[in-house]
């Protein structure tokens, strides 16, 4: 109940940032978004996915989206910031690399918040179980 009124909290704070309409998700949706992954909602303004893993993932850096996370059960430990090594443009304005050099270690779990702003290489370094959790993107022109 209170991954969901988190979610609620995110949806509205994305909403207020220029959607003409509340958009509502339901619980069944959200729960699969979490056990699988998915896109819940999205704009030109945001974007809001349910994530989940049980491997970590590569280091990624976002040119014009801020990314907001919201770990609704699990843990990680989820490295930010330094300089992204062998980094490789993989779609425009999306890079992907294979570490982090200089960069802020977090142990992440349930119920914690991360914000990631816009050019920030991150990564899900190492998920010993599994790791659900919301991402919120806010787009830059």
């Amino acid at each position: 109940m209170k991954y969901l009124l988190t979610l609620a909290a995110l949806l509205s704070a994305a909403i207020l940032m220029g959607a003409d309409a509340a958009t509502l998700i339901g619980h069944d949706k959200v729960a699969d978004a979490l056990a699988k992954g998915g896109t819940l909602a999205a704009t030109k303004e945001y974007i809001v996915l349910g994530s989940h893993r049980d491997v970590a993932g590569q280091v990624e850096m976002h040119e014009k989206e801020t990314d907001i996370i919201y770990i609704t059960d699990g843990e990680a430990t989820f490295v930010t910031g330094g300089s992204m090594v062998g980094g490789k443009m993989s779609k425009a304005g999306q890079w992907l690399g294979t570490d982090i050099t200089g960069g802020q270690t977090h142990h992440l779990t349930k119920g914690d918040v991360v914000t990631v702003p816009a050019r920030m290489p991150h990564w899900f370094k190492e998920v010993p179980k599994s790791v659900s959790y919301f991402v919120v993107k806010v787009l830059e022109d």
